[in-house]
């Protein structure tokens, strides 16, 4: 292939990004406007000009996938296969990097990477060595902030006061010194080693870094938004070259999609290139090929919003119709959503579109339950990415358990499965004795239990906690007949410890999982037994997973990065949900910005149709409760939306806006013609800004900003929220 032939294929952005072979380059590209194609074609042309050999070019991707495809695609534009290339993910790159100088960090040349598995097995032995209580503080906490450490490049001897934790009861440094220890005693390293022992050679060995300066001329990085802290350190250094020579580092990202902090990533990396590297050439890629001028012009208005990034504008890349604007759809409740989404998607099905080019995009991983079981009414086929369905997920599989011993005690395999979870001390020997009194009576397993309990069959530890089991089960079994089974799963979860063992879970997806839970608990509200319950759910798990052809894609917004369909549904714009309460709360400005970036990665995945929705009301316990629509529903741009339906809150069960806790309480009955309760009446007088406010759920609070009859208040205890006027009083 020609010179010309790989060139003549870009568009004017994207040959400017790969003809600048001369100092730094940042090239910002925007959603859908080929930004592999400007990687892949830019380090040919590096190979085509003669201006370094393919091993003097580090390229540095994220997943094995994209550079296994740069490979590829390299290859098909020089026409020949490409040896010695240094072109892989940060981890194999740096495990290749430390193999050549292991004893500058304590090493020999053959250490062993360890899994996730054998690093969490090494720290529990380091713990209990210790004599730490990995009850009360398990390893999983110990290792989620040994990683975070490990994220932002620092060793034992760099972790300040600040940087410090009280996990572990102050201890959680000194263990991390020891682990450390450890790893190099088996003459091993765990997967944030590799970068940080790679990082901490370059620091403190200016013979080494001029080496690997002398090899590389040339550094390309891609996705560099989503870069953490030592990934930053470990490029900057590599790059950073003594005067007169250039810092040939290209790195092609876009601050707009920076969506994963909560994995360590850092949007401030991709802000301060230019402070970074002086003189640095910048290079916006704007022309979409993936999205009509409608969804792009909504994303863009949308992004627009945020104060934190580069900016840039997309627009369509080739001409051709406007196509259809993006849908904002008001529906009553989150079971009309439901509804809405299934019937849509059936329509396109007819009009055409395959329904592996449909997805339904959602904030969070418990909503996908409605759509779920909306798919499975109507038999249409779907997967969920990134995770399992919804009653195959863990711990709702633990939850339906519980239930199905309460439901049936003489169910034997769920019994087994909740005995000791949460952890009770209840072990293998307590379950082999239970198994073989069940063998000899010929009766349950629940029952051999119940007779253990009297005899010293057991030791007294484990007897005790069986004991308490079986009468918690009584007594949630009772609750069942007296306060319904609503009332009865959420005070089982409660007592029995299940929630609180998630609540004390510092992993990432404890959050979730707890959403999950009470999102089983709304969807138990709407049936009137328990065994009614428990034989949908049966049903809905027969789904046939395996079963070939066309799929309609259900999937986190958080999981969607990087893929496109033809239609996209974005559910559950409401506030405290998108964006969500949490990431507020725990964030503030900064995660208001980032959950708009999510927004608009959502928006972006259509190509032809986009189809935002919120509901009304969302039902909780079979209580209903008002939602207040998305922020972002303000920022799309009128001209590019159509908005359908309309409809406000008529009623509500204001002490329970926003999420609820698992505690015991009786499931209000909504009596027929509740439906057409009327709204509040309007304030005859507005409220206006600064004045204090009284709302039962959030307290007393000062107005900041009036839009309408939405208010922005900013509670004594609770914070910032967007309320309606009609649901605070004047203080």
């Amino acid at each position: 292939m020609s010179g010309a032939d790989y060139l003549s294929r870009l568009n004017p952005e994207q040959r400017a990004a790969v003809e600048a072979l001369d100092g730094p380059l940042l090239v910002l590209a925007g959603a859908g406007t080929g930004k592999t194609r400007v990687l892949t074609t830019r380090f040919a042309h590096i190979l085509m000009q003669g201006r370094a050999a393919p091993h003097q070019v580090l390229a540095v991707t994220f997943t094995n996938k994209a550079a296994r495809e740069m490979q590829e695609r390299i290859a098909a534009i020089l026409g020949r296969p490409v040896e010695g290339l240094w072109l892989g993910t940060f981890h194999a790159l740096c495990a290749r990097m430390l193999r050549r100088h292991a004893a500058l960090a304590g090493l020999g040349p053959d250490f062993t990477i360890l899994d996730a598995d054998d690093q969490l097995r090494l720290l529990k032995q380091v713990m209990e060595a210790e004599r730490v209580d990995t009850r009360r503080w398990p390893a999983p906490g110990l290792m989620a902030a040994i990683q975070r450490w490990k994220d932002r490049g620092l060793t034992p001897e760099r972790v300040t006061p600040a940087e410090d934790t009280d996990y572990a009861g102050g201890r959680a440094l000194a263990l991390y010194r020891l682990y450390q220890q450890r790893l190099a005693a088996l003459n091993a390293a765990d997967f944030g080693d590799l970068l940080l022992h790679v990082t901490e050679i370059l620091r403190a060995h200016p013979d080494v870094l001029a080496s690997f300066h002398r090899q590389f001329r040339y550094l390309l990085v891609d996705e560099y938004q989503d870069t953490n802290l030592v990934q930053y350190y470990w490029l900057r250094l590599l790059a950073q070259r003594p005067a007169p020579s250039a810092a040939n580092i290209c790195c092609v990202g876009d601050d707009d999609q920076s969506i994963y902090s909560w994995r360590g990533a850092e949007i401030e990396n991709i802000l301060r290139f230019e402070r970074d590297f002086p003189g640095a050439t910048v290079v916006r890629l704007e022309a979409n090929y993936r999205s009509t001028r409608h969804i792009l012009a909504a994303a863009s208005h949308l992004i627009a919003h945020n104060k934190g990034r580069l900016g840039k504008t997309l627009r369509p890349g080739r001409d051709g119709p406007e196509g259809e604007k993006v849908r904002v759809v008001s529906l009553w409740d989150s079971e009309e959503e439901a509804r809405m989404v299934g019937e849509r998607i059936e329509a396109a099905q007819r009009a055409g579109t395959p329904l592996s080019e449909v997805a339904v995009l959602v904030r969070a991983s418990f909503q996908t339950r409605a759509f779920e079981e909306r798919l499975i009414a109507l038999g249409v086929p779907y997967r969920v990415v990134g995770g399992a369905r919804f009653y195959e997920r863990q711990e709702i599989r633990d939850a339906l358990a519980y239930l199905r011993v309460l439901a049936q005690p003489a169910d034997d395999l769920a019994f087994e499965r909740i005995v000791n979870v949460p952890k009770r001390g209840i072990g293998d020997a307590a379950i082999q004795a239970m198994h073989r009194a069940a063998r000899e009576q010929g009766v349950p397993l629940l029952v051999a239990a119940a007779g253990l309990v009297g005899t010293d069959a057991l030791r007294p530890k484990p007897r005790a906690a069986l004991r308490e089991l079986l009468q918690g089960l009584e007594r949630w079994r009772a609750l069942c007949g007296t306060e319904g089974h609503v009332v009865a799963a959420a005070t089982l979860l409660d007592e029995s410890g299940y929630t609180a063992m998630w609540q004390a879970d510092p992993s990432p997806e404890a959050p979730g999982r707890l959403e999950n839970l009470k999102e089983l608990l709304r969807a138990l509200g709407e049936y009137a037994t328990l065994q009614g319950f428990l034989e949908h759910v049966a049903l809905v798990m027969e789904n046939d997973e395996a079963a070939e052809g066309e799929r309609v894609t259900l999937m986190t917004l958080h999981a969607a990065k990087g893929l496109e369909f033809d239609v996209v549904f974005l559910p559950g714009w409401e506030e405290g949900l998108f964006p969500h309460q949490r990431a507020l709360d725990e964030g503030g400005e900064k995660s208001l910005e980032e959950e708009r970036r999510l927004a608009y990665v959502g928006i972006t995945r259509a190509r032809r149709q986009a189809i935002v929705s919120h509901a009304a009301n969302r039902r909780i316990y079979g209580n209903w409760s008002a939602a207040v629509p998305s922020r972002f529903l303000d920022e799309l741009p009128e001209q590019a939306i159509t908005r359908e339906g309309g409809l406000r809150p008529r009623f509500a069960d204001t002490g329970f806006a926003g999420q609820f806790p698992l505690v015991a309480r009786k499931p209000r009955v909504i009596e027929p013609g509740a439906w057409e309760v009327a709204a509040r009446p309007a304030r005859a007088e507005p409220i206006p800004v600064g004045a204090r406010v009284f709302h039962q759920k959030f307290g007393y609070g000062t107005v900041t900003a009036v839009d309408q009859n939405r208010l922005d208040v900013s509670f004594d205890k609770a914070g910032d929220k967007r309320v309606l006027d009609s649901f605070v009083e004047r203080a």
